[in-house]
């Protein structure tokens, strides 16, 4: 590693400057600035257990947004740039949101970005627009 480094304003200190962090931080702008989602409303590499008992992995969001309440509403998957988005990617978003229950998925590469949001039936689909703050937090289950 070449020991570059970039401010990550989430977590207030300087990270290493990675390919998935590049991507990490250019969304978190993209959420701020087009999305209007306030900085302190979101948390990067956020750390949680999945499983039970002694089968329990550690794991860790990229980006979570969270509501008013504050409960986690969106769950982001940062991937470098030659990472195909593939089925196994929006999996391993779905494996975060049987714990954090969120309503709005989104998965990037920084070339491609897809937004995914829970129907009434709990189905994920493609969203047909970005989401903005205010409906990332709606309470309301759309069909």
């Amino acid at each position: 590693m070449s020991g570059k480094t970039i401010w990550d304003p989430l977590r207030r200190k300087d990270v290493p400057l990675t390919p998935e962090e590049r991507v990490r931080q250019w969304f978190i702008g993209v959420m701020h600035s087009d999305m209007h989602v306030p900085m302190h409303m979101m948390m990067s590499e956020v750390g949680f257990k999945f499983g039970d008992g002694p089968v329990q992995k550690d794991f860790r969001a990229d980006i979570v947004v969270y509501d008013r309440k504050p409960a986690p509403a969106m769950i982001v998957e940062c991937k470098r740039p030659d990472v195909e988005l593939d089925g196994q990617v929006m999996e391993q978003a779905l494996r975060y949101n049987a714990v954090l229950n969120v309503r709005h998925i989104a998965v990037t590469n920084g070339l491609k970005t897809f937004f995914f949001t829970k129907g009434g039936d709990g189905v994920f689909r493609a969203a047909d627009k970005i989401p903005d703050y205010e409906e990332i937090i709606a309470q309301e289950t759309r069909k």
